[in-house]
C-alpha cells in the first residue's frame, strides 16, 4: 500500500514541474506580445496628438516659417481621418540586436492637398507616432531628434510613409 502513495507523489511532482516549465515559457511570449500592444497603443495616442496639433495648425516656429513660405494651405485648420494603423515585423536587425517593426498609417482627407503637402502631414503623423513610442518606453535618450528609429526592450520601430486613400 505504501508504494502506491509514493507513486502519486512522484506523478504530482512531475505534473507540477511540467506546468512550471510551460508557464515560464509562456511568460516570455506574453511579455513580447504585451510590448507590441503597448507600442500600438502609444502609436495610436501619438497619431491622435499629432493630428490634433497639425489639423489645428499649431506648429513649432521653424515649421511655421517653412509652411508660411511654401505650404500656406497647412497654416489653416484641416481634417484628416485615420483609416487604419498596422505594423509588420521585418525580421531581426543585427545593428540594434532587436526585432524590427514598421508601422504604417492609412489616412484620408477631404481637403485638396498636393503631394508635397500630404507628405508633410504624413511626416508630422509619423513623427508623433514615433515620439509617443519613445516616451512610452522611456527611450528618448537612445534615439535622434526625429525619434527615428525608436526602441523598446525587444524591438526597434520605424514608420513607412503614410498611405493616403
Amino acid at each position: 500500500m505504501m508504494d502506491n502513495k509514493a507513486q502519486i507523489s512522484a506523478e504530482l511532482l512531475f505534473l507540477f514541474g511540467t506546468l512550471i516549465i510551460i508557464l515560464m515559457i509562456s511568460v516570455v511570449f506574453i511579455y513580447e506580445e504585451q510590448e507590441l500592444n503597448m507600442a500600438m497603443s502609444a502609436a495610436k495616442s501619438g497619431i491622435i496628438e499629432g493630428l490634433a496639433t497639425s489639423s489645428s495648425a499649431v506648429y513649432p516656429i521653424e515649421t511655421y516659417n517653412e509652411y508660411s513660405n511654401s505650404k500656406r494651405t497647412l497654416l489653416y485648420p484641416y481634417s484628416v481621418e485615420i483609416v487604419n494603423i498596422s505594423y509588420t515585423e521585418l525580421g531581426y536587425d543585427s545593428n540594434y540586436d532587436k526585432k524590427r517593426i514598421q508601422f504604417k498609417v492609412y489616412a484620408k482627407t477631404s481637403d485638396r492637398f498636393d503631394n508635397d503637402e500630404l507628405t508633410s502631414i504624413g511626416d508630422r503623423i509619423n513623427y508623433n507616432l514615433r515620439k509617443s513610442i519613445a516616451l512610452s518606453f522611456n527611450t528618448t535618450q537612445a534615439t535622434n531628434g526625429l525619434y527615428n528609429p525608436t526602441f523598446s526592450p525587444h524591438y526597434v520601430y520605424t514608420t513607412a510613409n503614410v498611405k493616403w486613400v
